[in-house]
């Protein structure tokens, strides 16, 4: 099971599935729904449109429905602790997480360090680890790093792609940002092939790989099985 943070429109009591795809986005669910379609899964996937605010024992899957519960990247929520313990109260077996460990995925942060740009890192994971600890779970944690690579067909399409992330007051780095981009972009030798979301790469690259570091939290499950 892995789950979003948005809306809740359809309910869920016994799935019979192995699988409880839950997320928040229609648009996302969406495009679940096409996959489960074009390779034939409907008897082994039930997509879920679920949030972290919902009241999951009305609309949610009910307590341990599955073996094991995960969220990859989604657990956005002002209410941490509570997020926890509603996958904790949908395993039987195992639950994980996984949370960024540095700054966020939108930031490349070799070239705001290099530029004099302030970027705040997340300690979302180490909250989400002592909660864990509070609640009587004996979490594990393991960190992993995934590369990205971003391309562009020009220098000026390189600034107008990387400027998204002079955000909190480095707006005014877009000069260091361009002079940086300038002396270290280079051929792109997949240019044209298909990139990570399928869409054609540009034609240069920067000469450095980004890297996005990550904290995957697993522990057993604490709460005790329904009656």
């Amino acid at each position: 099971m892995g789950c979003g943070a948005g809306s809740i429109a359809i309910p869920l009591a016994q799935a019979g599935h192995p699988v409880i795809a839950a997320d928040f986005s229609p648009a996302m669910l969406g495009t679940l729904d096409a996959g489960i379609e074009y390779y034939g899964l409907e008897d082994r996937i039930t997509p879920l449109e679920l949030a972290w605010d919902d009241d999951w024992d009305l609309v949610g899957p009910v307590a341990k429905a599955v073996d094991v519960a995960f969220a990859s990247r989604s657990v956005t929520t002002t209410n941490l602790k509570g997020a926890l313990a509603k996958l904790d109260r949908t395993a039987r077996r195992r639950c994980a997480v996984t949370m960024v460990a540095n700054s966020s995925p939108r930031y490349d942060l070799h070239l705001m360090n290099a530029i004099g740009a302030s970027v705040t890192c997340s300690n979302g994971f180490v909250y989400a680890f002592n909660i864990l600890i509070q609640m009587g779970a004996l979490p594990q944690v393991t960190y992993f790093e995934s590369p990205r690579r971003d391309t562009f067909d020009s220098l000026e399409a390189g600034v107008a792609d990387f400027s998204r992330m002079l955000e909190h007051g480095n707006e005014d780095k877009i000069d260091r940002l361009r002079d940086y981009i300038a002396q270290h972009m280079i051929e792109n030798p997949h240019a044209g092939e298909p990139g990570s979301k399928g869409v054609p790469q540009g034609r240069y690259m920067l000469d450095h790989v980004r890297k996005v570091r990550w904290a995957f939290i697993a522990w057993e499950p604490v709460s005790a099985p329904s009656s």
